[in-house]
C-alpha cells in the first residue's frame, strides 16, 4: 500500500511541540516579578543619599586606556575592569571611615575620607615610588589590612603590568599622607637602574585575604586575569593572547597563594610572604579568575576558597593546610537527574565575575552569592545562589571530607538568578530586619552602537580561533554591550524572595559599576555603602534608615605584635582574621557572620562583624564566638551582649576593650 503523504502541519509537529517545551520552561524559570506597588513597599523599608566622593585635584579623566598592538581593535573590552572601591579604618579614628579606591578615568589609587564623616585629611594618590614603576601599569584594586599586626592599617594595591605593591603604615605617622606609607613589594625584591618597572608582568584582577593555614597571621591570594604578558605597552611584545575558550578557558595568568611568614614593626615596617606553589593542584590554577572569597564552612576556622573563573568553570576547595603549609583540595557539587551542568558547583560554563559569602538564608549557615552574564536577548546564564545544603559544620565537613561541595543552586527560585552583565556583590543588613540584602554592580561597556550581535557571533565560533586576538570582533569606543545596566540592590521579602529594588530606590545610574563596599561609617547602627564605576565618578550611598531597628556591631582584635606599642593612637589591636560570630536573639532567630579579610571582585567591606535584630527590641543576644589566637590555637566563647558596638579583644577568651 502506497504510503500517505505527510501533511505541513504534520511534518511542523515536532519542531511546534520543541518551542512549547521551551516555552514552558521558560515560564516556569521565569517566576512572576514583583508588581509596582510591591516594590514601593518594600523600598518604604529604605531611604539613601547619594553622596559624592573628594579626589584629589588635577587627575586626567581618561575614557580608554592604550594596550598592545595587537589589542588595539579591542581597547574599550580591554578597557573594561579596573574601577574598585575599600573601605576601612585607615585613620585609626575607630570607626571605618576611610576609602581606597581605584579611579580608571586616572588609572590612580586613591585614599579619601567617605563624605560626610568629618574627614580632616585631604584626599591623595598612592605613589609606588621609590619602588620601580612604569607607564603600563594600572592599578586594578586596594585592600585595606593589618599584615604586620602593629595596629595601623596597610594597603595592598594589584596591578595589570606589576607585581602588587605593599603600602605600610609607618608608627610615627600623626596624619593620613602618602608619607604615612612606605612601599614595599609583596613578591619578592624589585631592582631596576633606570627606575622603571622591569620584573614579572602580573595581570592581578582579584585579591583575597585570609588566615589560610590557621597560623594567626594574614594570607594572601592573588589571581591573575591574562598571561604575564604587557597587556597595556602598545609597543610591547605582541605576544599576547586571549582565553582559548569562552567555557574551558584554562590559559590565564594563574594562581598564586603567598603564606605570611614574618613581620617587623619600627620606622621601617617590614612583611615577609612566601609563594606556596604545591597549595594548589596546577590543574585547577590557570582560570581566568575575576574574583576570589573564603569562608570557613566546616568548624575548623580553616577557610575555604572560591575562585570565579571568567569563561569556564568556577573552583571551589576545602581548605586541609595546617600552620606553614597552605592546602587547598578540589570540592565540587553534584548533579541531579534533572539539574543542568552549569548550574552545578565546579562544572559551570558561565563567567563568573563576583563571589560573595554571607547568610543568605538565615539559617545560621554559609551561603554563597555569584555574578555572571544575564542579560535577556544578550547572552542569558544564571547567578548562582549557592544554598548551603547541610545542617551543621559537621554535615558539612563530612561532605568536604568527601569532596562535595555543600551547596545547591537556587537562584531561580529565590529570585535573584538575573541581572545583566553582573560584577561585584555585597551582602549586608541595610535596615537591620536580621535578613540579608545583596547590592551587586553590573553592566560592561559604555558606548552608543549595540554589538551585541558581534557578541554573539562571537560565542558560536571555534574554540580554536578564540585565543588569536586577531580574530576578535572589534570593540573600541562608541561600541556599546551592555552599556546601560543599572546596579541592583536585592532585598527579601516575606515569602523569602528577592526582588531587585534600585529603581525603586533612585539608583538609576547606568554608568557600568564594578566594585562594592559597605561599612556603618558613622558607627550609627545603619549601613552605608559605596560604589566604583567604570569610566565614571565614584560614589557613595549614605544610609538614613526611616525605621531605626537595633543592631549587634562587633569590632573583633586580636593582640598586636610583641614589637608595637600598645594602641600607639591607633586600634587596640589587629583585626582576628576569620573570625566567626553565630548570634541567637530572643526569639530564637540565628545567624552568622564573620570578619572578612577581603574577597570577592574590586570591593572590599570594613572589618565589622555586623547584625540587624528585627523586632528583638533591647533584649541582650548570644553570642558564640570562634577565633584563632596569635599563635593560631582554636578558641570559642559564648557571651550575652547588649545591642549596640562592642570592641572584644580575642586572647584565650574574649573580653571587652576601649577603642580609643
Amino acid at each position: 500500500m502506497p504510503s500517505q503523504p505527510v501533511g505541513p502541519l504534520r511534518r511542523l509537529a515536532p519542531v511546534v511541540f520543541v518551542l512549547a517545551l521551551a516555552g514552558l520552561f521558560f515560564t516556569v524559570a521565569r517566576l512572576p516579578g514583583a508588581s509596582a506597588a510591591e516594590r514601593a513597599s518594600l523600598a518604604s523599608r529604605f531611604q539613601f543619599q547619594k553622596m559624592a566622593i573628594a579626589l584629589p585635584p588635577g587627575l586626567p579623566s581618561n575614557t580608554v586606556r592604550k594596550v598592545n598592538s595587537k589589542y588595539e581593535h579591542i581597547r574599550s573590552w580591554i578597557s573594561s575592569v579596573g574601577a574598585a572601591i575599600a573601605v576601612n579604618d585607615l585613620d585609626g579614628g575607630g570607626v571605618a571611615n576611610d576609602l581606597c579606591l581605584v579611579d580608571t578615568r586616572s588609572d590612580e589609587a586613591i585614599v579619601t575620607p567617605v563624605p560626610g564623616s568629618g574627614g580632616t585629611y585631604a584626599p591623595f594618590t598612592l605613589n609606588p615610588a621609590p619602588l620601580p614603576k612604569s607607564d603600563t601599569m594600572a592599578p586594578m584594586g586596594c585592600v585595606p589590612g593589618d599584615f604586620n599586626a602593629d595596629g595601623r592599617m596597610d594597603l595592598i594595591v594589584y596591578y595589570w603590568g606589576r607585581t602588587p605593591v605593599l603600602y605600610l603604615h609607618r608608627p610615627g605617622a600623626t596624619a593620613l599622607t602618602m608619607s604615612a606609607f612606605q612601599p614595599t613589594e609583596l613578591v619578592g625584591q624589585s631592582t631596576s637602574t633606570d627606575g622603571d618597572y622591569h620584573g614579572a608582568l602580573w595581570n592581578t584582577n582579584a585579591v583575597a585575604v585570609a588566615d589560610f593555614d590557621g597560623d594567626g597571621h594574614p594570607d594572601v591570594g592573588v589571581f591573575n586575569y591574562f598571561p604575564e604578558t604587557a597587556v597595556l605597552d602598545p609597543y610591547g611584545n605582541p605576544n599576547v593572547q586571549m582565553n582559548h575558550s569562552l567555557s574551558r578557558a584554562e590559559n590565564a595568568g594563574g594562581l598564586h597563594i603567598l603564606h605570611w611568614t614574618s613581620a617587623t614593626g619600627g620606622p621601617e615596617p617590614k612583611v615577609t610572604f612566601e609563594e606556596q606553589k604545591d597549595a594548589v593542584d596546577p590543574a585547577y590554577t590557570t582560570g581566568w579568575t575575576l574574583a576570589a572569597a573564603s569562608t570557613d564552612l566546616d568548624g575548623d576556622l580553616l577557610p575555604e576558597l572560591y575562585v570565579a573563573n571568567d569563561f569556564g568553570q568556577d573552583r571551589f576547595f576545602h581548605n586541609t593546610s595546617v600552620p606553614g603549609q597552605i592546602k587547598f583540595e578540589l570540592a565540587e557539587g553534584r548533579r541531579g537527574a534533572f539539574t543542568p551542568k552549569s548550574l552545578v558547583v565546579g562544572h559551570d560554563s558561565f563567567k563568573g565575575m563576583g563571589v560573595e559569602f554571607g547568610d543568605l538564608g538565615s539559617t545560621g549557615s554559609f551561603d554563597g552569592f555569584v555574578s555572571n552574564i544575564t542579560t535577556s536577548w544578550g547572552l542569558e546564564e544564571s547567578n548562582f545562589y549557592w544554598k548551603n545544603n547541610t545542617t551543621s559544620q559537621a554535615a558539612a565537613r563530612e561532605k568536604l571530607n568527601r569532596g562535595d561541595a555543600p551547596f545547591d543552586n537556587d537562584a531561580a527560585d529565590s529570585g535573584l538568578a538575573w541581572t545583566g552583565w553582573g560584577w561585584d556583590a555585597k551582602t549586608a543588613d541595610f535596615d537591620n530586619s536580621g535578613n540579608l540584602s545583596v547590592v551587586q554592580a553590573a553592566g560592561f561597556v559604555k558606548g552608543t552602537i549595540n554589538r551585541w550581535a558581534w557578541l554573539q557571533e562571537l560565542a558560536a565560533t571555534n574554540d580554536l580561533m578564540l585565543q588569536n586576538p586577531d580574530m576578535w570582533p572589534h570593540q573600541r569606543p562608541g561600541d556599546d554591550i551592555a552599556g546601560s545596566q543599572p546596579f541592583a540592590f536585592w532585598v527579601r521579602d516575606s515569602a523569602d524572595h528577592y526582588t531587585n529594588i534600585a529603581s525603586s530606590l533612585g539608583m538609576t545610574d547606568t554608568t557600568p559599576s564594578r566594585g562594592i563596599a559597605v561599612a556603618d561609617t558613622t558607627g550609627n547602627g545603619a549601613q552605608d555603602f559605596a560604589v566604583a564605576r567604570q569610566w565614571g565618578a565614584p560614589e557613595f550611598w549614605k544610609n538614613e534608615l526611616r525605621d531605626t531597628k537595633p543592631f549587634l556591631g562587633l569590632r573583633l582584635y586580636r593582640p598586636l605584635a610583641g614589637s608595637a606599642a600598645a594602641g600607639d593612637g591607633q586600634n587596640p589591636g589587629s583585626p582576628a582574621y576569620g573570625a566567626q560570630v553565630r548570634i541567637t536573639t530572643a526569639s530564637g532567630h540565628t545567624q552568622v557572620a564573620q570578619l572578612d579579610g577581603g574577597g570577592g571582585h574590586s570591593g572590599k567591606r570594613s572589618f565589622d562583624v555586623f547584625f540587624g535584630l528585627g523586632d528583638n527590641g533591647a533584649q541582650p543576644v548570644s553570642a558564640q564566638i570562634s577565633w584563632r589566637t596569635a599563635d593560631g590555637a582554636v578558641q570559642q566563647q559564648t557571651v550575652s551582649l547588649a545591642p549596640g558596638w562592642h570592641d572584644l579583644m580575642l586572647t584565650d577568651q574574649a573580653q571587652e576593650v576601649t577603642s580609643r
